[in-house]
């Protein structure tokens, strides 16, 4: 993401990729990818190649079910598909992944998604 485009990132672009998954508030690994500017492979391999940093809690791994569920939801291919598993990462995972991807868009983009998620829990809360 370019300069003039981070700033004018818009908290929407945020909001319409969070899902609820199992009792988390979690965004897709295609979207996260998509927002850091790196392909989805890559950002997959990265928590593969650091799985330490990748807990249950912060990292999903989608079951057929679920998918099926975000296939009604949002626009997943059923023809051709994926030949690798659907992850979701949880407000930890993205943090952790700013941790492992190392980009400065990566780091921008991670707070950002903190932030709104802050404002979220507030909300609730108060």
């Amino acid at each position: 993401m370019e300069k003039n485009e981070m700033e004018k990132f818009d908290e929407n672009l945020i909001r319409d990729k969070i899902y609820s998954i199992r009792g988390f508030q979690v965004m897709l690994d295609r979207d996260l990818a998509e927002l850091y500017g790196v392909g989805t492979k890559i950002l997959n391999k990265a928590v593969k190649r650091n799985s330490a940093r990748f807990p249950p809690d912060f990292c999903l791994t989608l079951n057929s079910q679920e998918i099926q569920n975000l296939r009604s939801q949002i626009v997943i291919s059923s023809w051709g598909g994926r030949r690798y598993q659907y992850l979701v990462f949880t407000e930890q995972g993205v943090a952790m992944l700013s941790a492992v991807l190392k980009s400065e868009t990566t780091i921008k983009i991670s707070i950002k998604i903190m932030k709104y998620c802050c404002t979220l829990v507030k909300h609730y809360v108060y």
